[in-house]
C-alpha cells in the first residue's frame, strides 16, 4: 500500500474524529478533559489506597463488585468499581486506557454522554456476570460458579464500550471492527470473565448506537419537515 493510500485511509477513517478532538483541545485546553483527569486521579487514588493495610477494606466496601453479592449492593458499588484498578494488573494500563479513550470520548461526545456510555458498558458487564453464573458452564454464554467470587472492577468494559461508540459516531468503521474482532479473539484465546464482559459491553453499546441512530434520524426528519412547511401527519 502506497503512502498516499495510507494517508487517504487515515483521513477517511479518523479525519473527522481528529478535527473534533483538536478543535476541542484548542478551545478548552485541559478544561476540555476535566472528567478524564478526575477519572485518572480517582483511579490512581484507589490504587494507592487498596495497597495500604486499612485502605483495602475501604476500597472493598465502596468499589468491589462480585456476582455473588446482593444485586442492590452490586448496583450501589458499580459506578465507583469502574475506577478501582484490578489488583492483578499493572495500574499504568488502566490509567493509559482512561486517559486516551475517556479523553477522546469527552472531547467528542461531551461529559454526560461519556459518563452514560461508560456506565452502561460497565453495568452490562456486571449484569452479564450474574446471568452467566446462573446459566452455568454448560451454556454457550455461561460461566462456572467460581466466577461469582471474582472481584469485577476496572475501566476496561467502559473503555471498550466508549471506543465502539466513538467509532460509530464518527464513522470509523474499520477501527470499530478491529475493536470488536480483538475482543472476540480475546475470548477465544482466554475465555475468562473479563473477556466475556467486554463482549457484553459491546452488545449493550450496539443497542445504544441503534437507539441513537433512530433518534438522530427522527430529529433529521422533523427538521426537514419543518423546513418544507408540510403539516404534521396525524394518526
Amino acid at each position: 500500500m502506497s503512502t498516499a493510500s495510507v494517508a487517504a485511509f487515515a483521513r477517511r477513517e479518523w479525519g473527522a474524529l481528529y478535527a473534533t478532538v483538536r478543535a476541542a483541545l484548542v478551545r478548552g485546553r485541559w478544561r476540555a478533559i476535566a472528567l478524564t483527569l478526575v477519572s485518572v486521579g480517582l483511579t490512581a487514588f484507589f490504587y494507592v489506597l487498596q495497597h495500604r493495610p486499612r485502605g483495602l477494606r475501604l476500597v472493598h466496601d465502596v468499589g468491589f463488585v462480585r456476582a455473588e453479592d446482593p444485586l442492590w449492593l452490586a448496583l450501589l458499588r458499580t459506578p465507583l468499581s469502574l475506577f478501582v484498578p484490578a489488583l492483578d494488573l499493572p495500574v499504568w494500563g488502566a490509567l493509559a486506557q482512561i486517559l486516551l479513550v475517556f479523553g477522546i470520548a469527552e472531547l467528542t461526545l461531551g461529559r454526560w454522554r461519556t459518563l452514560v456510555v461508560a456506565y452502561v458498558s460497565t453495568l452490562a458487564g456486571t449484569t452479564y456476570a450474574r446471568i452467566g453464573v446462573a446459566v452455568g458452564p454448560d451454556g454457550p454464554f455461561g460461566l462456572p460458579a467460581s466466577d461469582a467470587r471474582i472481584v469485577d472492577t476496572g475501566p476496561s468494559a467502559a473503555v471498550v464500550g466508549l471506543a465502539v461508540f466513538v467509532c460509530y459516531r464518527y464513522r470509523a468503521w474499520v477501527t470499530a471492527g478491529l475493536v470488536v474482532v480483538a475482543m472476540i479473539v480475546e475470548v477465544i484465546v482466554k475465555p475468562n470473565l473479563a473477556g466475556k464482559e467486554h463482549l457484553a459491553a459491546i452488545g449493550a453499546v450496539l443497542v445504544v448506537c441503534g437507539a441513537d441512530a433512530l433518534l438522530r434520524r427522527r430529529r433529521q426528519c422533523l427538521r426537514v419537515g419543518s423546513r418544507s412547511g408540510a403539516p404534521p401527519i396525524r394518526s
